[in-house]
């Protein structure tokens, strides 16, 4: 006779254990100590088996005859409710290990050497803001391509559509490392292509005439915040490196005797390492920096904590709060200014490119040659800050002792 929800509940605590059985192999096995657990007898392969179908109350009768009845059909198919159920939890583990944000932190450290330091750090940083909030304790086999393609629309809607994209990109390299490694069937990524609008090419935006120049220097010698940000300020143009390059500038890398600043080659784009000759005018920016943060790691360390350096907005923040707009100047700008004037002073082409650390075709030559033409790019830098001061002093007429006039 198939078992009732009265007659469960007024079941006696019998003195030895009990099986109320229900029908279909269903049972419910009552102990002396008062517990109540469902099991399912079944043969499979010839052989009997027990299934737990969980603790009563909290599986009701009605609970468990469904139960039952799902594994009565996997019976009918041929399988196996117990492996099935292994099967499941095990699934369930991996579901739960390979989520997508431990996977790509994986793929993050796997790929970490390749990359430079600021780099790495703007990588990992994109991922937690943008993307693990959403889709991060997903299991990464199971992200569909709606479902990413929500995540970087959100960084569009803010008007991050250059950071949109590249945050697109590395969820498809993170999704075809979890094909590689067998956690995933495939990349949904490649089913959004094209779903973002199309980048426009687009210059830093920086100040090349000769008379904003001078009034931007002006700007940052009046510039009222913090002391490590206007020293950051009053080096960028005399040294004209790339933002990440300074932010992450360790005082260890400078022989101020020497004047140089020599930036290993795992902090350059290009993997190069680059050697700055130092003007007597950046020496003495280092050297009131100095007695500020000299004891520590970073010239120019993050207001949190010393350990990291400053972000990589202080600069543009700065000049906004200067008056500058994102389409009049901005920290990467630094570099255009000198290129353009440096160039127009015909300067030697090669000593300008070197100084600048642009790319070279054989990286191979490139990383032994990073000191090439060091004597004229010594002169381009002492005579570069010199002229720096012409104009931040407002001269009229700015003769630039380039290339052309002897040196």
């Amino acid at each position: 006779m198939p078992l009732t929800d009265t007659a469960i509940r007024q079941a006696k605590t019998p003195d030895k254990t009990l099986k109320l059985f229900d029908g279909g192999g269903l049972y419910l096995e009552v102990t002396p100590a008062g517990g109540k657990r469902w099991r399912l007898k079944y043969r499979f392969s010839g052989k009997e088996k027990l299934l737990s179908m969980g603790v009563y109350p909290a599986v009701g009768l009605k609970e468990a005859r469904q139960r039952r009845d799902e594994a009565r059909k996997l019976l009918a198919n041929d399988v196996d409710p117990s492996a099935a159920r292994k099967e499941k939890k095990a699934a369930d583990v991996a579901r739960v290990v390979n989520t997508f944000e431990a996977v790509a932190r994986e793929w993050h450290a796997k790929n970490a050497h390749k990359w430079t330091a600021n780099h790495r750090e703007r990588i990992l940083r994109r991922l937690e803001v943008d993307i693990f909030p959403w889709i991060g304790a997903q299991a990464v086999g199971e992200v569909k391509a709606p479902e990413l393609l929500a995540a970087v629309q959100r960084i569009e809607a803010r008007g991050a559509l250059d950071t949109a994209h590249r945050v697109k990109q590395a969820c498809g390299q993170i999704l075809r490392y979890a094909v590689a490694t067998g956690r995933a069937d495939r990349d949904p990524s490649a089913d959004i292509r094209g779903a973002l609008p199309p980048l426009r090419s687009k210059h830093h935006a920086s100040v090349t005439d000769p008379k904003k120049v001078g009034a931007l220097l002006r700007s940052v010698e009046g510039y009222e915040g913090a002391f490590v940000t206007k020293c950051a300020l009053r080096l960028a143009p005399l040294v004209f490196v790339r933002p990440g390059e300074l932010r992450h500038a360790e005082w260890k890398e400078f022989d101020l005797d020497k004047a140089e600043w020599r930036i290993p080659a795992e902090k350059m784009k290009m993997r190069i390492p680059h050697l700055v000759p130092l003007s007597r005018q950046a020496l003495a920016v280092l050297r009131e920096l100095h007695p500020l943060t000299g004891a520590g790691r970073y010239l120019f360390p993050s207001i949190r904590t010393p350990e990291r350096c400053m972000s990589e907005n202080t600069v543009n923040a700065a000049l906004r709060r200067m008056g500058y707009t994102g389409d009049e100047m901005t920290g990467h700008g630094f570099r255009s200014t000198a290129s353009t004037l440096l160039n127009e002073q015909a300067w030697h082409r090669d000593a300008i490119e070197r100084q600048l650390a642009h790319a070279e075709r054989d990286n191979d030559r490139a990383a032994y040659n990073y000191a090439e033409h060091l004597p004229e790019r010594r002169k381009m830098m002492q005579a570069w800050a010199d002229y720096l001061d012409r104009l931040r002093d407002g001269a009229e007429v700015i003769p630039f002792p380039g290339k052309a006039a002897g040196t």
